[in-house]
């Protein structure tokens, strides 16, 4: 019987130690469990964070394509800008030549004006000169005709003598 005793006391012992080992593995189980339930929700937690990075990513890429496209409108308007800048400068200085040219070509036609006055002045004056010339030639002709005239009654006068 001591040995039932024994051998029961062994199982108390062994039961007992079963016990607090399936109670320890229950606490430590419960522990596991609720260390697993709050990655798990830490999980969900970091999920929907990431959920809300990526949807913040997404908008700052919009956004960033949306400021590389305004960029680039930018400098192409500035480079537009430029464009009209240098062609406004050459049309600029493509007057002030055509300015100047207009400039010296009126200059030079008042002068050609000027000249042709003085021209028109002489040609003027050469017309009464010629008109001057053709009256005393139509009076010397006339002079000579009539000279002429007698001259033929003195040579038929003298003929008919």
């Amino acid at each position: 019987m001591d040995r039932i005793k024994e051998k029961l006391n062994s199982l108390r012992v062994e039961a007992d130690a079963a016990i607090e080992r399936a109670e320890a593995a229950e606490a430590n189980n419960k522990r596991l469990e609720h260390e697993l339930l709050q990655k798990e929700q830490e999980n969900a937690s970091l999920q929907h964070k990431l959920q809300i990075a990526e949807g913040d990513l997404e908008k700052s890429e919009a956004k960033l394509h949306e400021h590389k496209n305004a960029s680039e409108e930018h400098q192409s308007s500035r480079d537009t800008a430029d464009n009209l800048s240098r062609k406004i400068a050459l049309l600029e200085e493509e007057l002030d030549t055509a300015e100047k040219n207009l400039r010296e070509t009126t200059e030079k036609l008042r002068q050609v004006d000027v000249k042709a006055e003085h021209f028109e002045r002489q040609v003027a004056r050469v017309e009464q000169e010629r008109d001057g010339w053709e009256k005393k030639y139509e009076e010397a002709e006339q002079k000579y005709i009539a000279s002429k005239k007698e001259l033929d009654e003195v040579v038929l006068q003298m003929e008919s003598l």
